[in-house]
């Protein structure tokens, strides 16, 4: 969702945690960078067919997560992690993505870098996509 205030954009959404506010029992709501973020990670972890009505949204990432570690995983992962934001993250453009093996601990390294449309500033996200059972 965003707003248009002026010549301001200010973009909201839902905390997905559902924590209420102590005060209003409100949902608290992310705004602007941390909004995009929270919406880019969910992209890169919904699988296929998870969304109702949507099945073309989502990602290989996790499937790709099993496969035995090699720099052509690495490279995939990449692949299908720029393609998801470049097709269903419109507030972005996506400047780079990095992706690193971890093996001991059976996951990867992520980092994607950004800017939000119509601004300058790359905006870094990583997090660790983990195998789970």
């Amino acid at each position: 969702m965003s707003l248009i205030t002026g010549t301001t954009r200010t973009f909201s959404d839902l905390d997905l945690s559902f924590t209420p506010n102590p005060v209003t029992g409100d949902i608290f709501k992310k705004y602007n960078e941390n909004a995009i973020k929270s919406s880019i990670k969910n992209l890169v972890m919904i699988n296929h067919y998870e969304k109702h009505f949507h099945p073309e949204i989502g990602s290989e990432a996790r499937s790709l997560l099993f496969e035995l570690p090699d720099p052509q995983v690495d490279i995939m992962l990449s692949r299908t992690i720029s393609m998801v934001i470049t097709t269903h993250e419109p507030r972005v453009d996506l400047v780079k993505v990095i992706v690193k093996n971890i093996p001991n601990d059976n996951a990867m390294g992520v980092v994607i870098i950004f800017k939000v449309k119509n601004t300058s500033i790359p905006i870094v996200l990583d997090f660790i996509l983990a195998r789970e059972r």
